[in-house]
C-alpha cells in the first residue's frame, strides 16, 4: 500500500513504525507540517502496561524509550502547609520528554524505509490523491477532520477550569499534586519529572480564581512569576518556564473533550487526538495514540478489503477506549468539584483523590464514600489473609 500519514505525533509515527515491521514493502510518508526538531510540551507520562506492549511490539524503540524515560512509584500530595503524604503504590509510572519521544520513534521510523518530510502542511486530502490510505493524525485541531466534521460527526465538550502547560527546572522525584488556597479560590498544579534536569508542571484552577488572580489579563512573564510564588514550597527556589504566544501572553487554555461518531471516510481514517482526547488528569493520551497504532495496524493486516479494516479498526478501538474516556470524565469533573473535598483531612483527601475516576463519588457524601471505602479494604484484606492461610494449611498438610 501507498500510505499518507499527516501529522508527525506518536501515533503516525508508530503506525509508520509497526506497518514497515509487518511489510516492508510498504510505502509511507509523513507530512507534518513544523519544522524537525520543534514540539510543543514538556514531558508525558504512561504507565508500565503501555511499556510491556511496546516492548512485545518493537522491542528496539521500547529499549531507547524506557532508557529514556524518569520512573516513579510514589505519590506526594500537598495541602496548604498542612499535610504531605507519601503513599508507594504497586504501579510504576514513567515520564519522558515529547521532544526525545519524537525523536526516538522519527529515527526508527526513519530506519525503516519511512519519509517523514517535515515544513510540509498537508490542508486536503486531494493533495495525496495517489495514497490508498491517508492517516490524519493531526491532532485535536485535524484540519481533515474539520472537511468533513459533519460526516465525522465531531463533538467537543470544553472543560469549565483554566490550565497552563509548563516546565520547571525541579526535578520531582515523585508524581507531586498540591493544592494552595488564595484569597479568590484554590489553584492546584500536577508535578512529575521526564528527564535528568526538567519536570513538567500542569496547573489548573476555576474561571473564578484564574481571573480573580488576574491570570486573565497578565503577561506570561507575570502569570510564571505569580504562580511560581503560589508554589514556592515544591518548587524550591526552581523556576517555571512557559511558552508565551506571539503577543507575550500566557498560554492558558480549556481542555477539549472531543469525541467522533464514525472514525473513517473512505480512504481517509482518523488516530490520536484527531480522533479522541481525554483530559490530562488521567495521564492516558500517549498510551491511547499508540493503541490506536496498534489496533490500525492489527485491523489493515487481518482484513482483505480497506473498507472492512477501517470498520473494524473503528468498531474495535471505539470500545476499548470507552472505560479511559468514563474515567478522564470523572476525573475532570473531581477537579470541577474541588472545594467538596479539599478541607477533608488529609488522609480522606488523598484516599478520594485516587478514586476520582468512580462514577458513584460524585452521589456519595465524600466522608460517607471514604469509609465505605475503607470497610471495603478491611473486609477485602481479611478475606485475602483466610485464603492465604488455607493455602499455607493446605501445603504443609500435603
Amino acid at each position: 500500500m501507498k500510505i499518507a500519514c499527516v501529522g508527525g505525533g506518536p501515533a503516525s509515527l508508530y503506525f509508520s513504525i509497526l506497518t514497515k515491521l509487518v511489510d516492508p514493502s510498504h510505502d509511507i510518508t509523513i507530512y507534518e507540517r513544523n519544522p524537525a526538531g520543534s514540539t510543543y510540551g514538556w514531558g508525558v507520562t504512561y504507565w508500565d502496561e503501555l511499556l510491556h506492549n511496546l516492548q512485545a511490539a518493537d522491542p528496539e524503540s521500547a529499549r531507547e524509550i524506557s532508557e529514556s524515560s524518569v520512573r516513579w512509584d510514589s505519590w506526594v500530595v500537598h495541602v496548604r502547609d498542612r499535610a504531605t503524604v507519601r503513599a508507594e503504590e504497586g504501579e510504576e509510572g514513567f515520564g519522558i520528554g515529547r521532544h526525545k519521544l519524537l525523536g526516538i520513534l522519527t529515527e526508527r521510523a526513519a530506519s525503516l524505509g519511512v519519509r517523514v518530510e517535515f515544513s510540509r502542511e498537508i490542508a486536503d486530502e486531494d493533495e495525496l490523491a495517489g495514497a490508498d490510505l491517508v492517516v490524519a493524525g493531526d491532532g485535536v485541531n485535524s484540519v481533515l477532520r474539520e472537511r468533513h466534521a459533519d460526516h465525522f460527526g465531531t463533538d467537543v465538550a470544553v472543560g469549565r477550569n483554566t490550565y497552563i502547560w509548563l516546565g520547571t527546572t525541579k526535578v520531582f522525584d515523585a508524581f507531586t499534586f498540591a493544592f494552595v488556597e488564595t484569597e479568590h479560590g484554590w489553584i492546584w498544579c500536577y508535578g512529575y519529572g521526564f528527564g535528568k534536569d526538567h519536570s513538567t508542571c500542569v496547573i489548573e484552577c476555576s474561571p473564578a480564581t484564574w481571573q480573580g488572580l488576574g491570570l486573565h489579563e497578565a503577561s506570561e512573564a507575570d502569570s510564571l512569576a505569580l504562580l511560581e510564588k503560589l508554589f514556592a514550597d515544591i518548587l524550591d527556589g526552581h523556576p517555571l518556564i512557559g511558552r508565551a504566544d506571539a503577543d507575550g501572553s500566557a498560554h492558558w487554555l480549556h481542555f477539549r473533550t472531543l469525541t467522533n461518531r464514525k472514525w473513517y471516510r473512505g480512504s481517509l481514517v482518523l488516530m490520536g487526538d484527531a480522533a479522541h482526547t481525554t483530559h490530562y488528569s488521567v495521564g492516558a493520551g500517549t498510551a491511547l495514540a499508540l493503541g490506536d497504532a496498534f489496533s490500525l495496524v492489527n485491523a489493515l493486516h487481518g482484513e482483505t478489503r480497506l473498507e472492512s479494516a477501517l470498520a473494524r479498526y473503528e468498531r474495535e478501538r471505539k470500545s476499548a477506549i470507552r472505560s479511559a474516556q468514563k474515567a478522564a470524565r470523572y476525573s475532570a469533573q473531581w477537579y470541577e468539584n474541588l472545594p467538596r473535598y479539599v478541607n477533608l483531612p488529609p488522609m480522606q483527601l488523598f484516599a478520594l483523590l485516587f478514586q476520582r475516576r468512580s462514577r458513584l463519588l460524585p452521589h456519595v457524601p465524600p466522608r460517607l464514600y471514604y469509609r465505605a471505602g475503607q470497610a471495603a479494604g478491611h473486609v477485602a484484606g481479611q478475606l485475602w489473609s483466610l485464603r492465604g492461610l488455607k493455602r499455607r494449611l493446605g501445603s504443609k498438610a500435603e
